[in-house]
């Protein structure tokens, strides 16, 4: 009896630790297969986010001429649709676009900032102008890691560019993008040095976008590429082959720019009149840049670049303004200046009436 007694009560404290090991290990099979589960779920998400994104929000963002927009939806979606290259493929495409984007916003805010230190330097404010000018280079600074942020991710999709080597595009959309991720680089070089700090952004860059441009048909993307390439050879001391001249091809890119719709080309020009310090030049783009928007309508599929091209145009114009008159580019009156001469009105003699 004894024996019996002992056997149940053995029989008593093994079956609960059985039970709850049974218990523990079916949670852990359980639990393990959620976490496939959801990891399924995840990368499929992601994978579907990416070509959408891909495919139909970045072609609808540049059918649009609403640059606040575009500007806020890359600034707060950017995280979450980076964050999908946890769970599947770095979504590199994407980012290129979507950093540049996020840039652009930061060096608005950094062009802002120069235009209230501007003002504040032509009211003899010294402390609100330094102030001012403290702000531009922090969002300078941020402007340059993001465009750089881009470039990285333009180089781990394309490859190293400028080697000689060129990508087989799929579709004009990756063209795009190519190009995009080009600009980017240039730009993360340009607000490194506007940021006046050191943000890793290596100095051969302006050079390394410059060759790479010629994967690019110049016609077909509305003579920028042959723009960013001159502009390179412009601002770039000996980069200039030899046989040929920066401005001349900056007037053709010029052209190429406005039958197209796409005005970027004069973006690019006014940069590299403005590194040369030709300020008639600066005026002389600004005026053609305003003209050709009264006479040629943005081409319907690229709004949002040739918004951006007018945007930049605008600033350019308003930092002379300010300078020398301590406000900004009059409303309506893009391509005029503070120091044009009125037009001379024909009179008529009426003695000769008489």
């Amino acid at each position: 009896m004894t024996d019996s007694l002992t056997h149940s009560l053995e029989r008593s404290l093994v079956w609960p630790r059985l039970k709850g090991w049974g218990a523990a290990l079916m949670a852990g099979v359980l639990l393990s297969g959620c976490g496939a589960v959801n990891n399924m779920l995840y990368k499929t998400t992601g994978d579907v986010m990416q070509g959408f994104s891909r495919d139909h929000t970045v072609p609808y963002l540049l059918e649009s001429s609403d640059l606040a927009m575009g500007c806020a939806m890359s600034e707060a979606t950017a995280p979450l649709l980076m964050s999908f290259g946890r769970v599947t493929s770095e979504p590199d495409q994407l980012a290129v676009m979507l950093y540049l984007s996020a840039g652009g916003c930061a060096e608005e805010k950094a062009r802002e900032f120069e235009l209230d230190g501007l003002a504040a330097m032509h009211a003899m404010n010294a402390n609100e102008a330094e102030d001012a000018l403290i702000r531009q280079k922090r969002a300078y600074a941020l402007a340059s890691e993001r465009y750089f942020k881009g470039w990285k991710h333009h180089n781990a999709y394309y490859g190293a560019p400028g080697t000689g080597e060129c990508p087989d595009f799929s579709d004009d959309k990756d063209e795009f993008i190519y190009m995009a991720g080009l600009l980017s680089g240039l730009q993360a070089l340009n607000a490194q040095i506007q940021s006046t700090s050191s943000i890793g952004v290596p100095a051969n860059v302006g050079s390394i976008v410059a060759r790479a441009t010629e994967c690019l048909e110049n016609e077909k993307w509305w003579g920028a590429p042959m723009a960013l390439r001159a502009t390179v050879w412009a601002m770039i001391p000996g980069a200039e082959p030899e046989g040929e001249n920066a401005f001349e091809r900056l007037d053709i890119a010029d052209e190429q720019g406005e039958a197209a719709g796409v005005r970027l080309p004069h973006v690019f020009h006014a940069i590299a009149a403005i590194n040369k310090g030709d300020q008639d030049l600066v005026k002389q783009v600004i005026r053609e840049h305003a003209r050709s928007l009264e006479q040629t309508p943005a081409n319907a599929d690229w709004r949002f670049v040739d918004a951006m091209a007018t945007n930049m145009i605008v600033a350019i114009s308003d930092r002379l303004w300010v300078e020398n008159t301590g406000h900004r580019t009059p409303l309506g009156q893009l391509g005029s200046f503070w120091d044009d001469q009125p037009e001379e009105v024909e009179t008529m003699n009426l003695d000769d009436l008489l």
